[in-house]
């Protein structure tokens, strides 16, 4: 196996490709739902072209912080989110409150504090950026879960969706680890080397559930127990998505498949699935249709300060 680029920005870089690979192809099964079956049954990949996403648009600003300072600076990045905001990108409504009012000059941290009764967001959208914040930092994790926190409390400061955020990030960097093929790693083992570093928290609390699974459970079981992103929250997501990025760390297709038969958010699922297998599976493991189908990524975020 041609092992993946070992340097943080590169590193970064092809989680950034998992990530934006999987989010535009989750994106593609809002459909109908005969049409729908039909793509699952026979496991064929939907007609091109695949557009990303928030969940892209929004690591794109990451992975340029990285890119060109290698830290995040949360002032610079919610500056970025706000400067980078496209309405037509699928944000969700606290989102388009949160950025409009930072790209109109509101201090971002007043703005994100006061959002749901002033307890902040615990939606999916700090963790499903995540995996490239991992990603950079892989052999740190303490500076995956630090970095990982500055940037979830720039747009989600509950502590729910900082835990989500640092549980991907950290799955991402111990991907990294995994990059051997095939996986030394089953399921449970991966996930269990994750939970030292997740804050106490439902997520935590899920993701021991997940890790706690049968092997022989069902995508329908998973998803009673630990959600789909359907209520569009951290908990509710992203346990799901490491249960699905533990089966097949060495086979991004089949992470991404699995991700994707379970319904619910299924861009964000399978972003963060992406941006996570990718690192354990490599470049190679992505189906190069798949590469094709996905809408080109633009060349800011890796120009130079």
């Amino acid at each position: 196996m041609d092992l993946a680029p070992p340097t943080p920005r590169e590193r970064a870089a092809l989680s950034l490709l998992g990530l934006s690979v999987g989010d535009a192809f989750g994106e593609q099964f809002f459909r109908p739902p005969d049409e729908e079956e039909r793509l699952l049954a026979l496991r064929t990949p939907p007609p091109a072209p695949w557009p990303y996403t928030d969940d892209t648009e929004m690591a794109l600003s990451v992975v340029a912080e990285l890119w060109r300072y290698g830290a995040i600076d949360r002032d610079r990045l919610a500056l970025g989110f706000a400067r980078h905001y496209d309405g037509s990108r699928g944000y969700g409504p606290a989102m388009h409150r949160v950025l409009r009012a930072v790209r109109e000059g509101e201090p971002w941290a007043d703005v994100t504090r006061r959002e749901f009764s002033a307890q902040g967001s615990w939606g999916n959208g700090a963790a499903m950026r995540a995996g490239p914040l991992g990603a950079f930092f892989a052999g740190d994790m303490d500076a995956v879960v630090e970095q990982a926190h500055r940037s979830a409390e720039v747009t989600h400061a509950h502590p729910e969706a900082i835990a989500g955020a640092i549980a991907v990030a950290v799955a991402a960097a111990m991907a990294w680890g995994e990059r051997a093929e095939p996986s030394r790693l089953g399921r449970p083992e991966f996930l269990e080397q994750l939970l030292p570093f997740i804050p106490e928290s439902d997520v935590r609390s899920r993701i021991r559930k997940a890790r706690a699974l049968p092997a022989t459970a069902s995508v329908p079981f998973a998803v009673s127990v630990l959600g789909n992103g359907t209520a569009l929250s951290a908990q509710d997501t992203v346990p799901f998505a490491l249960w699905c990025a533990g089966a097949h760390l060495d086979d991004f297709e089949q992470a991404l498949w699995l991700a994707v038969s379970g319904g619910g958010d299924r861009d964000t699922l399978c972003a963060m699935v992406g941006s996570i297998v990718v690192l354990a599976a490599g470049k190679e493991r992505v189906p190069s249709a798949w590469l094709a189908a996905r809408e080109p990524l633009p060349d800011w975020p890796f120009e130079s300060p």
